[in-house]
């Protein structure tokens, strides 16, 4: 069994940060009996199911439905969200007995709205926070600040503004190769990580050795069906196989998904995009 499965509804999103580069892929928002089939053949081979790779989840037409089907094969889902479109789903995410966790990528409000009052935007992302612990305790909420290597990093305003609206005190010390996670509030938690660049096959070679935990933790699925190792192979290169035409589970145990788990295993690198990847390093002792 898989840790997480990655399935991306839809690979558009609402904004354009400039830690996300421009999807190059055409432009795919997946059926309601498209995500059915594969959400089916996912469920039993994951933990969990990541509604996330690229793209706003919110942003799908039919996400309601999307959750309803999640609920039906009694999927445990990790939902990531800019949550700009929160409002019209609150008390969706908050009910839906399918929603273990909810990750809001906090950075994206100043990277793409600089000039305006982090109140308009925070405010709501609390109350929210504070209406999940007294209707749903068990829930999980992240705060994710994923810019600790940027110059321009300054997440003072929002550690300020947690800090006053639930009378608490956070602590600044934040050290990403050790503990990235600080919980704040009941299940209300900030992770913090470093900014990564996205693989490319015109990146330089970083070494044929080494190991990552896709396909040997977790996969991806495109909106367009492509099966990928990891939620960095945001075109496709490694293509695994297209779970709209093929069971998973095929897909799962094929040569090439073989050959890249027995490498991982064994310390190689046998993909082009995996040697010339430098979120690789990260896993070098």
């Amino acid at each position: 069994m898989l840790k997480r499965i990655y399935i991306e509804i839809s690979n558009i999103c609402n904004v354009q940060c400039s830690f996300c580069p421009v999807v190059e892929r055409d432009k795919e928002i997946m059926s309601l009996e498209e995500f059915e089939k594969i959400v089916s053949e996912a469920a039993p081979l994951a933990e969990e199911i990541c509604l996330h790779l690229m793209g706003e989840p919110l942003a799908h037409p039919k996400f309601e439905e999307i959750l309803k089907i999640t609920e039906k094969y009694n999927t445990q889902i990790q939902l990531t969200t800019n949550g700009l479109l929160l409002k019209r789903f609150e008390d969706l995410l908050i009910t839906s007995k399918a929603i273990r966790q909810v990750n809001f990528s906090l950075q994206a409000f100043k990277d793409n709205f600089p000039h305006k009052k982090l109140d308009d935007y925070l405010l709501p992302i609390l109350k929210f926070v504070q209406k999940a612990h007294a209707l749903r305790p068990e829930l999980y909420i992240n705060f994710r600040m994923w810019n600790q290597d940027s110059t321009d990093k300054d997440n003072s305003d929002i550690f300020e503004y947690v800090e006053k609206y639930f009378q608490i005190t956070i602590n600044r010390n934040i050290e990403v190769g050790a503990i990235k996670s600080k919980r704040v509030w009941n299940r209300l938690y900030l992770h913090f990580d470093s900014r990564f660049e996205w693989p490319s096959l015109d990146g330089e070679v970083q070494g044929k050795q080494g190991r990552c935990n896709g396909v040997l933790g977790h996969v991806g699925i495109h909106a367009n069906g492509v099966v990928v190792p990891c939620c960095l192979d945001k075109e496709a290169i490694i293509n695994l196989g297209n779970c709209k035409n093929e069971a998973l589970s095929d897909i799962l145990t094929n040569e090439r998904t073989e050959a890249m788990r027995k490498g991982f295993q064994n310390g190689k690198l046998v993909e082009e995009l995996c040697q010339k990847c430098t979120y690789i390093n990260r896993f070098k002792k």
